[in-house]
């Protein structure tokens, strides 16, 4: 059986809403979120990766550029 994708994406009240493969989707997930919506690296909140509406852009802005900042700031 395959384990769990293990990019994690929360609402800003920290209810845990998707696991996802890919970035960009979970660009599509915290847009539709909004502010405080974030996108870790597993579970833990240590390892947020995105926090909607702290970032440079908002990321229906860009799916790309969430992505993009969320593969360099994962810890391989």
């Amino acid at each position: 059986m395959a384990s769990s994708p293990g990019i994690k994406v929360y609402d800003a009240g920290g209810e845990y809403i998707a696991s996802v493969k890919y970035a960009e989707h979970a660009a599509a997930l915290v847009a539709l979120e909004g502010d405080g919506a974030t996108i870790r690296q597993g579970h833990a909140k240590r390892m947020t990766l995105w926090t909607e509406g702290r970032e440079s852009q908002p990321a229906a802005e860009s799916y790309d550029f969430v992505a993009t900042t969320v593969y360099e700031r994962m810890i391989k």
